[in-house]
């Protein structure tokens, strides 16, 4: 073996000799801080909330529209050619007051004809009664004639023609008094045409929706046009929301509401129950149930359409113990023992998942209105079962237990 093999053998033994001491420095001091760190000890503080005296306010929320107290839709039942609209949107009107009118020339033109066609009818009434008339005092005269005569004069056959012409002539006169009654009627019925092609509103109001232009063509053959949309008195609306199926049965008549809407953030706007309706509503197999708010609305900022948030207050409790509800999400830890085997110092240095913090004692939470919360007793967790009411989703009423105003509860804990 020549000098340089050696050397070189030499080398390789030096590096593996500085790779074993680095590996030994290493282990030995990742096992000095796993053992020391093992045997360091985490303090546990509580974090604690006061129980407290105060008004407690249960509501339910439910979505829905706003809608004016009456809407109508204002249509027309002749067909014609709008010739004039007096009025457009937010226009305020009266009870009465003319919208719109209709080519009146074709409506005017039935009328005279109905009128024209009555005067002829009456004419020829009072023909027929003057012939009745004639009828009548000529077997009269007959009548009389016979009579003087014993009987002579006129003869049988006179006094029978005589009778059939008073018979006819009577006829006459119902069949020309039934051709007037038919000629009023006419006129009645194209009088009435005449006027609807003049379009008043019904009630007092404003108007929502204007859905022609003058010189459009309307059609009544099938069903009526809707030319407006009026809302009443937009100063009290009404709010319909759908309540959920487990909310309702606390929902009544006469409660409060508050509901809020996109255009007003920041605002509130107060309600009434007024109604609460027994009708389904289900909608992919969800079930809800129509309930109706009266709104007031003085200053016109809310509209018909508006989506709306409510709460509807179903339940107010003053001077409750209230305590938050997080102290129901809280089981304080076990706390660590000895420790079963020992472990290696593999086991040491690779690190494991955290385990799972078991509860102190097997102290079952109870469910309904019966629960377990924890104070601080010596400085160390002590469950407490109490009685629970009603709850708005962050505080929750204390029925009874040994929780009094100025208790704290522990509600969570950190490890410092």
């Amino acid at each position: 073996m020549d000098i340089e093999e050696i050397e070189k053998i030499g080398t390789n033994n030096k590096v593996r000799w500085i790779i074993g001491i680095a590996i030994f420095i290493i282990i030995f001091s990742a096992s000095i801080f796993f053992l020391n760190r093992e045997k360091t000890k985490f303090h546990v503080r509580y974090i604690t909330r006061e129980a407290k005296k105060g008004d407690l306010t249960i509501s339910v929320t439910a979505t829905g529209n706003l809608q004016a107290l009456n809407q109508v839709e204002v249509g027309v039942e002749v067909s014609g050619t709008i010739q004039h609209i007096y009025v457009d949107y937010n226009d305020h009107v009266k009870k009465g007051q003319i919208l719109a009118k209709l080519d009146l020339s074709k409506f005017e033109a039935q009328v005279y004809r109905a009128e024209a066609r009555l005067q002829a009818a009456q004419a020829a009434l009072m023909k027929t009664e003057a012939e009745l008339k004639l009828a009548e005092i000529n077997i009269k005269r007959l009548k009389n004639a016979y009579k003087l005569s014993h009987g002579k004069v006129p003869s049988k056959i006179e006094l029978d023609e005589a009778e059939a012409k008073l018979k006819a002539a009577r006829a006459s006169v119902a069949s020309a008094r039934s051709e007037v009654y038919e000629a009023k009627a006419d006129l009645k019925y194209y009088r009435t045409e005449l006027s609807k092609a003049v379009i008043y509103s019904p009630i007092n109001g404003i108007v929502l929706a204007k859905h022609v232009e003058e010189g459009q063509t309307v059609a009544a053959a099938f069903q009526t046009p809707i030319l407006f949309t009026l809302a009443e008195d937009l100063k009290k609306m009404e709010l319909h929301v759908d309540v959920d199926e487990a909310d309702i049965g606390q929902v009544k008549v006469g409660q409060d509401a508050i509901f809020n809407v996109d255009a007003y953030p920041d605002r509130d706007f107060y309600a009434k129950v007024i109604e609460v309706r027994f009708a389904p509503k289900i909608v992919e197999g969800v079930v809800t149930y129509e309930t109706i708010l009266s709104v007031n609305n003085p200053d016109l900022v809310l509209r018909p359409g508006m989506t709306a948030t409510a709460k509807i207050i179903v339940k107010h409790i003053k001077n409750a113990i209230l305590i938050p509800n997080k102290a129901f999400r809280f089981v304080p830890p076990k706390e660590k023992g000895q420790r079963k085997g020992k472990k290696g110092l593999l086991s040491m240095i690779i690190p494991h998942p955290p385990k799972k913090l078991s509860t102190e004692e097997n102290i079952p939470i109870f469910k309904g209105k019966k629960r377990i919360v924890w104070i601080l007793k010596n400085g160390r967790p002590k469950p407490i079962p109490i009685i629970i009411g009603s709850t708005d989703g962050t505080m929750t009423q204390v029925v009874s237990g040994n929780i009094v105003p100025g208790t704290r509860v522990i509600v969570d804990m950190v490890n410092k």
